[in-house]
């Protein structure tokens, strides 16, 4: 019998439930991909884009200088006599036009680019719009380098090229590194790595825009001081480059009270637009590309672990889930037990990994910055060969410039060492920036912590006394050799309460947590009345349900109070078998557990791992995981506390969606002794009471 009035609603409940599980399994798949991709492909798709869009502008900029003064110049005779106060050579009208076309032809595709970073044009045309002018410029550059160098040149020995003549070069390499990266992107995207759009976060989308602020900020001043001092606008160009970098070599220095009065506001307004740029480069390589990096580390690590273990028996058994009584006796430990042996395990994999990444990464950011000091050094060397430096001599130079303190008894006086050196000094910068971050992570937090513990030791104790200190480092100490030394930590309520007595400091919350947490709260409050009425109407279904509710909004709350604190927090593994349990898992139900896989197969045109995840059809295809599979939680690139907030409201809209289907269904026709019921893999049993005394049941 088919009843007209219930086949809409019967449809659009069905839909509902296939995007909830749509809604999952993208979730799923978003985590495992994570760790399947591999680095370089992130490179590819997120680290060039950010290159070419950062250098890019630059390589615009140097191609402007190239077009602002001819390429020759004669060296005057007689002593003092320098290239860089040579008698300018008029450069042929040819040379000016295909200088110009090649600055114009560049500029689009920057353009191109910029509106593909804004999603303001298309992947598939503004990239070909990038690449292929970017080549055109390159090559119409080193043809103008070619013909200048050995086609025009001029009788005598006194000929010398100008500033003008090495941007040409420094602009013709830019485009040509920039243009083979984006071609790698493209390659990548067409090879279906990564979707044909880039995923960029703000600070990094601006990137592009603030480099090109910067730029136009210090050739604009350039030309003032042009004007102003009478300088040669290249010359000018030099000055506010060490001006903004704050080098202060004092080669050129402003001798007017105009020229003066102009740097205050010109110095300032440079160095933090300068302080936007380092800023939005540090999130590229200490932020995402530090986590991404991370990522892929520990999944090493885990690899790693996990053939070690399979070398031996005993260790290898504890990885396969425990299925009856005879195989727990057998192993010594019940399922819960080895899963948290999985967790400690999992833990000790991330200890390992976060601490060699630091050091990879102090290692790698140091051996650039020891490459722009000696491969810096020795071009200054060549270009002032005229002033007689030694290579020592250079590395002096470079050494004082590099960490900005710029004494001025060394100078570039060369047409080819000033321009080598603005190019220099912006690579030198931010690559100091994120040397120094690096050894905040390491080094300087070992010295830090050293002098700390030296000093609460000697003549400057801390709050807590010196032997309650002592008495806890040989605690410390012990439980490293016990192994049931964390068997004692069982908490006798679930984490939302523990949670509020064990804050971190941090600051403010932001004003859309604080909305969120609000509008929680009253739902929170609302389910407590529902809660209660069931009550007294002797609904006892109703009543675990609506507590159920009051359960999960009361933990998004008190995990939402843990987003943003520095370091991350980590939860303890009660923690998170407490989170689990109202996601709708079971710590003890080993259906949902599987031995976790050493390699991950992903087939071409195949969705992650698919092959390898059983899934048990009475529980609704759940899919089995393990703490050191690519399925944890913990091998996610999110926060832990992200990560589980975004499972709970997850499953709090599902519960929700579930009790106003119910609500309507009981307005049409309600029989008699229904009532609202949680999912039966919820774990939502438990009332207010049981959660009073001891949380989860074990």
């Amino acid at each position: 019998m088919n009843d007209p009035g219930l086949d809409e609603p019967i449809q659009q409940h069905s839909k509902d439930v296939e995007q909830e599980r749509k809604d999952e399994i993208d979730f799923q798949k978003e985590d495992e991909q994570a760790f399947l991709d591999p680095s370089r492909w992130w490179f590819a798709s997120t680290a060039f884009p950010l290159l070419a869009g950062t250098f890019g502008p630059m390589a615009s900029a140097f191609s402007v200088c190239a077009l602002s003064q001819n390429w020759r110049v004669i060296v005057p005779h007689g002593p003092g006599g320098n290239e860089a106060e040579g008698f300018i050579v008029k450069d042929p009208g040819w040379l000016l036009a295909i200088n110009s076309i090649s600055l114009v032809i560049a500029l689009i595709a920057n353009v191109a680019l910029l509106l593909n970073m804004a999603r303001r044009l298309s992947f598939s045309i503004a990239q070909p719009i990038t690449i292929v002018g970017w080549f055109i410029a390159s090559i119409l550059l080193i043809a103008l380098v070619v013909t200048a160098t050995y086609s025009l040149e001029l009788p005598g020995e006194d000929r010398a090229l100008t500033q003008a003549f090495y941007y040409a070069i420094l602009a013709a390499g830019l485009y040509f590194i920039i243009a083979t990266l984006m071609c790698v992107t493209v390659y990548g995207a067409h090879k279906g790595h990564y979707p044909q759009e880039f995923k960029l976060t703000m600070s990094q989308r601006t990137l592009m825009l603030q480099t090109i602020s910067f730029m136009v900020y210090m050739l604009g001043g350039a030309a003032v001081y042009h004007r102003v001092e009478g300088w040669k606008f290249l010359d000018a160009v030099y000055f506010t480059n060490y001006t903004l970098l704050t080098v202060g070599i004092g080669s050129l220095a402003p001798k007017t009270h105009t020229g003066r009065a102009l740097l205050f506001p010109f110095a300032i307004g440079g160095i933090v637009i300068l302080g936007l740029v380092v800023g939005s480069i540090r999130s590229l390589v200490l932020e995402r590309g530090k986590k991404k990096l991370g990522s892929r580390m520990v999944e090493k690590k885990r690899v790693q672990m996990l053939k070690k273990m399979h070398k031996k028996e005993e260790q290898h058994q504890k990885l396969t889930p425990i299925e009856s009584a005879e195989q727990a006796e057998q192993l010594g430990m019940t399922e819960r037990q080895r899963r948290k042996f999985e967790f400690e395990l999992m833990r000790q994999i991330q200890d390992q990994a976060t601490s060699r990444q630091k050091w990879n990464a102090l290692f790698i950011s140091g051996s650039a910055w020891l490459f722009l000091w000696f491969v810096g050094a020795f071009v200054f060397w060549k270009a002032e060969h005229q002033q007689e430096w030694s290579y020592f001599g250079a590395l002096y130079f470079a050494y004082t410039s590099l960490l900005t303190i710029g004494y001025g008894d060394f100078t570039n006086f060369s047409n080819s060492g000033k321009p080598a050196f603005v190019f220099w000094s912006l690579l030198a910068v931010p690559a100091l920036t994120i040397v120094i971050s690096n050894m905040g992570d390491t080094v300087v937090k070992g010295i830090r912590d050293l002098t700390d513990y030296l000093g609460e030791f000697t003549i400057l104790p801390g709050e807590n006394p010196t032997r309650q200190k002592a008495k806890r480092l040989l605690m410390s100490v012990r439980s490293k050799f016990d192994k049931d030394a964390g068997a004692a930590k069982m908490m006798d309520q679930p984490p939302g309460m523990i949670g509020e007595t064990e804050k971190q400091d941090r600051g403010d919350s932001h004003r859309e947590a604080m909305v969120t947490d609000c509008i929680a709260g009253e739902v929170e409050k609302e389910e407590l009345e529902d809660a209660a009425e069931a009550a007294k109407r002797g609904d006892e279904l109703a009543q675990s349900a609506h507590e159920y509710h009051y359960q999960l909004i009361r933990e998004f709350r008190s995990v939402l109070k843990h987003l943003g604190e520095s370091p991350p927090r980590q939860y303890t593994y009660e923690e998170w078998a407490w989170f689990l349990k109202l996601m709708g898992e079971d710590e003890d139900d080993q259906s949902s557990h599987r031995k976790a896989p050493i390699k991950v197969r992903s087939k071409k045109g195949q969705e992650p791992d698919m092959q390898q995840a059983a899934s048990d059809g009475s529980k609704q295809q759940r899919r089995q995981w393990s703490w050191l599979g690519n399925r944890s939680p913990l091998m996610g690139e999110e926060d832990e506390p992200a990560w589980v907030l975004e499972r709970l409201s997850i499953t709090l809209e599902k519960e929700l969606r579930k009790q106003h289907e119910k609500k309507k269904s009981n307005s049409k026709g309600p029989k008699e002794g229904d009532g609202m019921k949680p999912s039966s893999s919820s774990g939502s049993s438990q009332t207010l009471e049981q959660q009073g005394k001891g949380g989860e049941e074990e």
